[in-house]
């Protein structure tokens, strides 16, 4: 029975799965007003650091701690590295060339990653028909955003920032895997010890290459991107994520991996002016396409669909 509950989808479930979508993609849209005034690096210290800050608080009023093994936190370095400091640098990068909506279509491969990294580092996540089949129309699809670039000769400017957050869901890929070495800890914990541990990875690197110091003053409008990145695409995100994990499960969670890129394009669209070419919505179609053989689960419906009439 408690399975069954766990894999419950309500208007409830939904709605909670549409806010996070809605939260993860407000990341991209973020990013584009932050990089506009702020280096790369100094953009992934204050999302980290402010998101870090949330959370930590969040377990002092829980009156939880986190654990203070030195193996332990060698780990969460590591996850941090490959879930925050590398992904959040390179789409802040990305960002500084191609738009928001680019690059959350870009970075809606990470499943994709995700697969081939899996079948190569673990035992029991093998390729399968079904996910090669993914593969390639995540793969059509990437190629289908960079042509333009490569048709256009903008080598070093918007194909830069497209391979750069191609980086990222690499990254995003490595850190999914190598998450699984975290089962067992509650998984706030998890979150708040990766951020903290990115906190201080990033710090260095935005005192040594952006000197923050020597900024001008940041607009009202920058500090309040800030916040949404920190507060809501982060802390907020992290601990809505934990709530449907826990009431919907994780296979219902994935479907926030085809709504996130549609609410990075309508931000970018309504806010910031973007306007997606042919090319991002054809890739977008393949991308999703390939999530979708990934997932299954379409595939299960028309089968079982079939069966059925027989």
């Amino acid at each position: 029975m408690q399975k069954q509950h766990q894999n419950h989808m309500g208007p409830k479930e939904w709605s909670l799965l549409l806010i996070l979508a809605l939260l993860w993609g407000g990341s991209f849209f973020f990013f584009k007003i932050l990089v506009s005034a702020v280096p790369p690096f100094s953009v992934v210290l204050g999302r980290v650091g402010l998101a870090a800050l949330a959370l930590n608080l969040l377990l002092v009023v829980r009156r939880t701690t986190l654990p203070l093994d030195r193996t332990l936190w060698l780990r969460l370095f590591v996850l941090g590295l490959l879930n925050n400091v590398i992904p959040f640098s390179a789409i802040a990068f990305g960002e500084t060339r191609i738009s928001s909506g680019l690059a959350a279509i870009l970075n809606a491969t990470t499943p994709v990653f995700t697969i081939i990294v899996a079948h190569f580092l673990t035992h029991d996540e093998k390729m399968r028909l079904d996910k090669v089949a993914g593969i390639v129309l995540g793969f059509c699809g990437v190629g289908t955003l960079i042509a333009p670039a490569l048709a256009g000769g903008g080598l070093q400017s918007s194909l830069a920032g497209e391979l750069a957050c191609l980086g990222a869901a690499l990254s995003y890929g490595f850190g999914g895997v190598y998450g699984r070495k975290f089962r067992g800890l509650p998984a706030l914990q998890i979150a708040t010890g990766q951020l903290t541990a990115s906190t201080i990875l990033i710090l260095p690197l935005s005192m040594l290459v952006d000197h923050p110091w020597t900024l001008p003053p940041l607009s009202a409008t920058v500090w309040g991107a800030f916040a949404g990145i920190a507060l809501l695409s982060t802390a907020g995100a992290f601990i809505l994520y934990f709530k449907l994990l826990a009431t919907s499960g994780a296979t219902n969670l994935s479907l926030v991996t085809f709504l996130l890129p549609i609410m990075a394009l309508m931000l970018g669209i309504l806010f910031l002016g973007e306007h997606p070419g042919w090319y991002a919505l054809a890739g977008l179609c393949l991308i999703g396409a390939g999530l979708a053989a990934i997932d299954g689960r379409l595939f299960r419906l028309v089968t079982d669909r079939a069966t059925t009439s027989r």
